[in-house]
C-alpha cells in the first residue's frame, strides 16, 4: 500500500492565501490564491516540486480550492495556466468557476 499523502494545509493571509502540501522531505506543492471581495478568488500560481511529480498533487490543491469554494458559495478565476487547464477538463466545476 502507497504512503498515505499527507493533509493538505491552509493558510488564510487576509487578502491572499495558498493551499500547502508538505513532503516528508520538506518539499513543499503550493497552489496560492488572491481574495477578489467576499466572493471571488483567483488562483494565480500552482507549483509542485519533483518530489511530488505523478501523484497527483496539483490536482489535489486545486480541487480542495474547489470544495472549500462551492462550501462558501464564492467563485474561482483560474488565471494559473494549470488550474486553468484543470477547470477545462473538469466540467463538474462550472457551478464554482467565474465567467
Amino acid at each position: 500500500m502507497p504512503d498515505q499523502l499527507p493533509e493538505i494545509e491552509l493558510e488564510d493571509r487576509g487578502s491572499k492565501g495558498r493551499y500547502l502540501l508538505r513532503g516528508p522531505d520538506g518539499a513543499e506543492a503550493e497552489m496560492t490564491f488572491t481574495k477578489i471581495g467576499e466572493h471571488q478568488i483567483i488562483i494565480d500560481h500552482t507549483e509542485v516540486p519533483d518530489a511530488f511529480r505523478g501523484q497527483g498533487a496539483g490536482l489535489r490543491l486545486v480541487t480542495r480550492a474547489v470544495e472549500d469554494a462551492r462550501a462558501a458559495g464564492k467563485k474561482i478565476i483560474p488565471l494559473c495556466p494549470f488550474a486553468n487547464a484543470q477547470f477545462r477538463r473538469h466540467q463538474e466545476w462550472a457551478d464554482v468557476l467565474k465567467r
